[in-house]
């Protein structure tokens, strides 16, 4: 399993700790060096949409002004840029070959790791 998070994030923080309670072995990777690829951003919006990947809340998030470039944006467009700056991915994304989260949601946590 891979973990993409960010070691200032509280709720990367909360993600980890869960999976380190319950045993599961995963690596973590820095989002804001190594984002995650295109195939991995692709899967992710097969099972949460494309909005959901955006990290909203971020301040690159605001500066770059996506919410307003979102809506003219293609699917592509968008992936391209998730791939090239982790600071603009919901956070932490888990990955495990068929199996994907995220964010942290606890109660999706427990029925998918």
């Amino acid at each position: 399993m891979k973990v993409y998070s960010y070691n200032k994030c509280g709720t990367c923080r909360k993600a980890i700790r869960f999976l380190e309670e319950r045993k599961i072995k995963f690596e973590l990777i820095d989002i804001t060096e190594t984002p995650p690829t295109k195939q991995v951003l692709k899967e992710a919006v097969k099972a949460k949409g494309l909005k959901k990947l955006f990290n909203t809340s971020g301040v690159q998030y605001r500066e770059l002004k996506i919410k307003d470039k979102l809506e003219t944006m293609t699917e592509s467009q968008a992936i391209d840029l998730l791939a090239s700056n982790g600071r603009l991915v919901k956070r932490p994304v888990a990955v495990d070959r068929d199996k994907i989260t995220v964010g942290f949601d606890i109660e999706e946590y427990k029925k998918v790791w």
